[in-house]
């Protein structure tokens, strides 16, 4: 839901940006005739602004419109066309031409990742994600539709405010804590259900009894217990939003690769980085649906990052086969390290906020 409101209000931002434009100029068929660009002001010379780049002259007609929607989407088309064989098959070329200048025939690796992104967890939806898992049951424990989770949550506030009233002093705050947190997981279940998220689920108190040093920790496994699908609803919503930060988090790490080369800089790393992991997004997309169709073949998948990782270095950073292979097995162990901080983030984020 979020990301369609955030869509929504990109689109909306960009129609009342449309509607609020100055109308100077403009002849009775939609073409603009003025002499200066209107998005700088710089007097116009030729067919595109010399300081902005904007169209001298632009159209506001539908048909317009529909032609510049048109261009846009071929175009994504065509970059994505050239993209994609070589992410997939000779990924270093892909990532040395573009940073060797060669930007107008590719998907930007940003562009990518994001892009990527929104196909991984609309493919997580599509195949049951924690809004289409229905009446879970899992260790013998009982789980309850919406409504009774609901009214069962508000039974429990209500009980700890019972004991809290009658409580000793020494015993209080604890109970405000307990309280805090029953008072978040119900607040969280009435926001599931007016996003018409269906049948989250709540388990039995006792169906989990896992405890550690750290009382954060403690807390979330506690909420986590009291109910796994609004867990898994809340870690997936917190990694969407949050998946750029691997951007950040395994550059560094590959920058140890090659910690004494004037040659490659960090800028080098960030593009390596975010166009392999838009294509290990691709791959999670692709292996999933090739699962779902119920296709033989996907034993050989582990196979695929690795192979993938080495020519991308391969091909990336000039290397010989030893080089590459020795810079692979490292990466694949940093992968590991990355995966794993930004699982520590998902879960800081989604089951402590």
């Amino acid at each position: 839901m979020g990301d369609f409101e955030a869509v929504g209000d990109v689109v909306s931002g960009g129609l009342l940006g449309r509607a609020i434009e100055p109308r100077a100029g403009e002849a009775r068929d939609g073409h603009t005739r003025e002499t200066h660009c209107l998005n700088c002001g710089t007097a116009l010379v030729g067919p595109y602004c010399s300081q902005c780049g904007q169209h001298a002259h632009v159209h506001r007609t539908l048909r317009a419109f529909g032609h510049d929607f048109l261009t846009g989407v071929l175009n994504f088309e065509g970059k994505i066309f050239r993209t994609l064989p070589l992410l997939a098959w000779r990924p270093g070329q892909l990532t040395r031409r573009y940073i060797d200048g060669q930007r107008a025939r590719f998907v930007s690796p940003l562009a990518l990742f994001l892009f990527s992104v929104f196909l991984l967890f609309a493919t997580i939806q599509l195949l049951g994600g924690p809004a289409g898992m229905d009446n879970l049951a899992a260790g013998g424990s009982t789980y309850h539709s919406t409504s009774e989770a609901i009214a069962g949550e508000k039974a429990k506030l209500a009980r700890l405010q019972a004991k809290r009233a009658k409580a000793d002093p020494e015993d209080i705050k604890e109970l405000d804590g307990d309280i805090a947190d029953q008072a978040r997981s119900l607040a969280a279940l009435e926001r599931l259900k007016r996003e018409g998220v269906a049948n989250a689920v709540l388990a039995d108190e006792d169906a989990v009894n896992v405890r550690s040093s750290v009382p954060m920790v403690d807390a979330a496994i506690k909420r986590a217990k009291a109910n796994p699908q609004l867990a898994l609803y809340r870690l997936q919503d917190a990694a969407s939003k949050y998946a750029w930060v691997l951007i950040p988090i395994s550059a560094p790490l590959l920058w140890l690769l090659f910690p004494f080369s004037r040659r490659f800089r960090l800028y080098d790393h960030t593009v390596f980085v975010t166009y392999s992991l838009a294509f290990m997004m691709l791959l999670v997309v692709a292996m999933s649906l090739w699962g779902a169709a119920g296709l033989p073949g996907l034993g050989f998948a582990g196979l695929i990052p690795p192979l993938h990782m080495y020519r991308d270095l391969k091909g990336a950073y000039g290397l010989g086969r030893v080089g590459a292979l020795w810079r692979t097995a490292l990466l694949l162990l940093f992968a590991v390290v990355a995966l794993s901080l930004f699982a520590m983030t998902v879960i800081a984020v989604g089951m402590t906020g």
